[in-house]
This record gives structure tokens, sequence and C-alpha cells, in this order.
């Protein structure tokens, strides 16, 4: 069977594992791997795709290849004999092929030794050829197949990445238009009230006004019948004006209102126009507040749940998220969006609602996938709280007596003289202050307990 087999020894070999096949099973572009080889390339990969030509395969259960099954167990049974048969003839000496020319990199056989073609060349038995050339093989091909893995890894995570950032995006897009809904709701019911108020006045006044011009239309109604009677009696002969000058005169006695024009009657327009983006800012003021730091989701443990516009951090269930270079996945901590390497900073935390947390400032270089101590050595200037037990993160550690237990403590940056320092923002006193040079940026440093609804702020003072 083994002389009639028309594969090569090359044929018998998976791409996937390099090793003679197991259960060959042959995709619609003809290439064949081992069944378990393929499969766990595509489990890996999460798409059916050829790992030579790249073609998608339609079928899920591609079929066995018999004929490579077949030369694969007659090979298991008798390498030897297999590969004997398998061994090509010089094609100019028509010898069996037993030599390895190491200059010319060519199957040669005994004739060809004494031939002008390889006089004196060096050369050696075929098998001792075949295992010096697989040991350098090996040595340059298993960092290729390393890389090969690296590459494929960071392809699956460069997809995920790419997934996640449009859905990051829709999320942040949902929540910008919810933040911004609320202004416009502070917006509209501003402009709502101004045109309440606006409309009462126009009623009162136009009311006002039409009350008056009754007055007037009265007045004018009342001084007409008087001239009506009168002209015709001033043109009239003598007899006649004197039998009707006593009512002439006792008309003429009429005594009109006031005709002055209303006061203040037109409408108020400073009320309604004068500053009146600066009365909606003074409106968004006492709803909107601003903090001096925020949180950054991308450094973020994927336990932490961040809100209130970032200014929010709890202890929650695990999300989805990548391993980006930013992200602290050692602890349950996260930095701030803000960075300093200059002058004199300050924020305000509140840790009444956690009962293990820790506070401070951190390098931009700390190590964040690997677990660390909280210490300066270790680019850290931390204080933390662990069941009312209060440390300053020193090595060692330091213990601190608080009189009484703060609920918002306020840190200060100065990095100019290589200072942070802590204190209780109720009373202002003193908690701890860290001196030493600062040599890099400096971002603010948070992390919570593992315990459920732990939640550290962010205040705005």
């Amino acid at each position: 069977m083994a002389q009639e087999c028309s594969f090569s020894m090359e044929d018998l070999l998976c791409s996937v594992c390099c090793e003679v096949f197991d259960t060959p099973v042959i995709l619609s572009c003809k290439h064949s791997f081992c069944k378990t080889c393929i499969q766990t390339h595509w489990d890996r990969m999460g798409t059916r795709q050829c790992p030579l030509c790249r073609r998608t395969e339609r079928s899920t259960r591609p079929p066995i290849n018999m004929a490579l099954k077949l030369a694969s167990d007659v090979f298991r049974k008798n390498p030897e004999q297999f590969m004997a048969k398998s061994v090509e003839r010089c094609s100019i000496h028509n010898e069996q092929l037993k030599l390895f020319c190491r200059k010319d990199a060519e199957l040669i056989c005994i004739a060809c030794t004494s031939s002008r073609s390889h006089k004196n060349h060096e050369y050696c038995p075929i098998a001792d050829a075949a295992s010096d050339i697989m040991k350098e093989l090996t040595n340059r091909y298993n960092p290729l197949k390393k890389q090969l893995t690296t590459f494929e890894k960071l392809q699956e995570s460069l997809v995920e990445l790419e997934t996640y950032i449009q859905k990051q995006a829709a999320e942040i897009a949902a929540e910008v238009k919810q933040e911004y809904e609320k202004l416009h709701i502070i917006l509209r019911e501003e402009e709502a009230a101004r045109l309440f108020v606006l409309k009462n006045e126009r009623e009162r006044k136009t009311a006002m006004v039409r009350e008056k011009l009754q007055e007037v239309n009265k007045s004018i109604e009342e001084l007409s019948d008087i001239i009506r009677y009168i002209e015709p009696i001033k043109i009239a002969d003598n007899l006649t004006f004197l039998k009707e000058c006593k009512e002439a005169i006792k008309r003429t006695s009429y005594t009109a209102p006031e005709t002055e024009f209303p006061k203040k009657a037109l409408i108020d327009v400073l009320q309604y126009l004068g500053s009146l983006k600066h009365g909606a800012w003074k409106r968004m003021e006492n709803d909107v507040h601003h903090s001096s730091v925020n949180f950054d989701p991308n450094t973020a443990h994927p336990n932490l749940i961040i809100s209130d516009e970032l200014t929010s951090i709890s202890y929650g269930k695990k999300q989805q998220l990548p391993d980006n270079p930013e992200r602290c996945t050692s602890s349950m901590a996260v930095l701030a969006a803000n960075s300093f390497d200059s002058g004199k900073q300050r924020w305000f935390v509140e840790v009444a609602y956690s009962k293990e947390w820790y506070i401070g400032v951190a390098r931009e270089s700390i190590k964040r996938k690997t677990a660390v101590f909280l210490n300066p050595k270790e680019g850290f200037w931390v204080i933390s709280n662990n069941e009312e037990s209060y440390w300053a993160q020193t090595s060692p550690r330091t213990r601190l007596t608080l009189k009484k237990t703060p609920q918002i403590i306020t840190v200060e940056l100065d990095y100019d003289k290589g200072k942070v320092s802590f204190s209780d923002s109720a009373d202002g006193g003193s908690i701890y202050t860290f001196k030493d040079k600062f040599t890099e940026r400096i971002f603010p440093y948070f992390a919570t307990g593992i315990k459920e609804g732990n939640t550290l702020r962010i205040c705005a003072f």
C-alpha cells in the first residue's frame, strides 16, 4: 500500500500542528487539516476560515479526507518502509539518493560524490542532514509560531476593542443626550416662566389700557354731544340764540376726566430681556455641580461602576471591558482623567459611604497589571481606611489617629514643593502630609474595597 501511495512525507503533515494527520478533514478550498486542529483554530478565531487561504468554510462538519487518512495510517504502522519507498532516485546516475550535499543543499547519490558537480563538497547521510536541518528549522520555526500566536491573540483583542469602541461611543452619546436634555428642561422651564410672567403683565396692562380707553371713549361721546348741541346755536339768529343760551351755558359746565397718558403702561422689557442668558445660567448653576477632577473610565478596574458625570465610583458586578494598557486590574482602582506636572491643586473626596478606601495621588508610570505595595517607592502617595482603621501608606505603614470619622477629605497637591496633604473638609483638621520629589506627571488615585456598594464620590466645594 505504501508503494502505491502518491503522497510524500510533506503531504502527510498538518500545517496547523505540523504533525502527521490525525483524522484529516478536507475543506471546500481543498486544504486539509486535523479535525481537532481546525476546530480549535476556528474556536479561537471566532470564524470558520482556512488557516492557509483565509477562505470562509461553509460547512460546520467538513468531510474526512479518506486518501490522506489511509496514507497517514500506513505511515504510522511502518514509517521506515514508507520513507524508503517514497525516496527518489538520482536523475543523472539513477542511483538511490542516500546523501545530502551541504554546500548545494541537494540530495545526491553515492556516484555524485566523485562527480565534477559535487567534488570536494561536504556531504552526509540523509538522516543526519535531516536531523541537523530540522533542529535549525525548529529553532527558526518556533519563534515564528509564537509570533503568530501573539498576533492572532492581538487580532482577536483588536476586533473586540473595535466592537467595544462602537459600544462605548454609543453609550457616551446616549448619556450626552440625556445630560443635555436635563439642561434643555431647565432652559424650557426658564423660558416658560418668563413667558408666563410676560403674559400676565400683558393681560394686566392691556386691561388697564382698555379701561382707560373706555373712559376716553365715554368722554369723547359726551363732549361730542355737547359740541353738536352748541354749534347750531352759535350761528342762529339772536332770538333763537337767547332762547337756547341758558341750556347751552349749562352744558358747557361739563367737566371731563383727566386725559393724561397712563404711566408705566408699557411692558417692562428689562425684566425679560435684560441679562436673560445670565439668569438662565444662574438657574443652571443651582442645578449643575462642577468638580475639579473626574474619574477616567479607561483606567477603571472592571468591577468599578462610574456614574454621576464621572464623579462617583462604586464596587459592583464585573463588566466586560478591554484590558487596555491604561486600565488598573491589580486592584479596585481608578485614576482621574486630570493630571498635573506643576502648581497647586485641590479636590474633595466623599468617603462616608465606603468602609474601605484608598485615596491620594500616583505617578503615571505605576504598575497597573501586577500587585504592588502602595507606597512612595512604587509611585503612590496614599492614605487608606479599613473598617475604621486609618493608615498612611508609607514603608512601613503609618497608623493614623483621628479625632472623628471624616465624611469628606480634602486632598491638596503642591507639585513644585513635592507635598500631598490630607485634611478633614468639615473642620480643616490635618490628617497626614507626604513630602517627596515628583519627577513625572501625577494623577489623583482612588480605590475601594471589594464589598458591594462601596462608593467614593468627588465633591464640588
